[in-house]
């Protein structure tokens, strides 16, 4: 029984032994290679397993590549796979560029595949434009009539501007700028609605696509809508604004107005006040001339006459004009 459990831990160890040997020597791969005409040493792929890099996917590249008829140098395809890069995309489209006659080399596809870009898709997108459609833009004619167009960018790929070239947001933005240039400047709604290629033509003499990753092959219009008579909205509140300055400056002068009455009453009530004042000073002034001997006693008797006569006469007035 013992020996039956030393041989048994004897093959364990083994089996672990050969998988630990295999996954350093990776005999596989290098026969792999080997056969398929790639030029690259037993000791590069056990190296690479020390480097942390997949002898597989580097081996794989170079089966891609030389198949395909490129020149493909291991040490460099391992350093940029430790820089973080894709190295499959990339010799996908370094394939795919030579079939399609793309000057394209590996030094660049590199570049572009660090920058953050799809290499391999940007080689399709060299061989087939890619159609962008645009968000609807709102741009008003000069007779104030509003115009909502949707456009359909065609792009194709810029190889050589893809490492620090504007995406397509940007493309986006400037053609959006040049559709609303170009309806702005009509004289009227009508003439873009007839010639709705005119915006076409004024927006791709623009040159939009310079420091873009892209190049514009057209922009065609896909739908103009007619939207707010924007003038007339803005003659209307222009108007509504007129008439609340209107109203605020007349309220203005009415305020004006009665503070200015408010003023005379209470002057008037001033002056009242002075008379009610004055003539309380009258009895004691008669007394006075009473007792100096200036006021004898007919002439206060014709004062008072005058005073009853005076009172009658403004009783009159005041009953003939109820």
């Amino acid at each position: 029984m013992e020996s039956a459990g030393l041989i048994a831990l004897i093959a364990f160890i083994a089996i672990i032994v050969l998988w630990l040997f295999f996954y350093f020597v990776p005999i596989g791969l290098w026969f792999s290679a080997l056969v398929s005409d790639v030029r690259i040493s037993l000791l590069q792929l056990i190296l690479m397993r020390w480097r942390k890099v997949p002898p597989a996917t580097i081996v794989s590249a170079m089966i891609e590549g030389t198949k395909a008829g490129l020149s493909l140098n291991a040490n460099e395809l391992e350093a940029h796979y430790l820089a973080g890069g894709n190295v499959t995309n990339v010799v996908h489209a370094l394939v795919s560029a030579q079939k399609a006659s793309i000057n394209l080399d590996f030094k660049m596809a590199t570049a572009i595949d660090l920058a953050g870009r799809d290499v391999f898709e940007a080689v399709q997108m060299s061989v087939n434009p890619k159609v962008i459609n645009t968000p609807p833009v709102a741009a008003v004619a000069k007779d104030g009539i509003q115009l909502i167009a949707k456009a359909r960018v065609t792009v194709r790929a810029n190889i050589k501007q893809l490492v620090g070239g504007a995406g397509e947001e940007t493309v986006l933005a400037r053609v959006g700028e040049g559709i609303v240039s170009s309806i702005g400047s009509a004289v009227t709604h009508k003439v873009v609605l007839e010639n709705p290629d005119s915006i076409s033509r004024v927006v791709l003499e623009k040159g939009l696509d310079a420091g873009t990753a892209f190049e514009i092959l057209s922009i065609d219009i896909a739908d103009i809508d007619v939207g707010k008579n924007i003038g007339a909205q803005l003659q209307m509140d222009q108007a509504d604004a007129d008439k609340n300055i209107a109203q605020a400056k007349a309220e203005e002068k009415r305020a004006m107005a009665v503070a200015h009455e408010q003023e005379n009453k209470a002057k008037a009530q001033e002056a009242r006040a002075k008379v009610i004042l004055a003539e309380a000073e009258i009895p004691m002034a008669i007394a006075e001339a009473f007792r100096s001997g200036n006021l004898g006693i007919m002439d206060y008797y014709k004062l008072k006459n005058i005073q009853a006569d005076t009172n009658m006469r403004e009783s009159i007035v005041k009953h003939e004009k109820k």
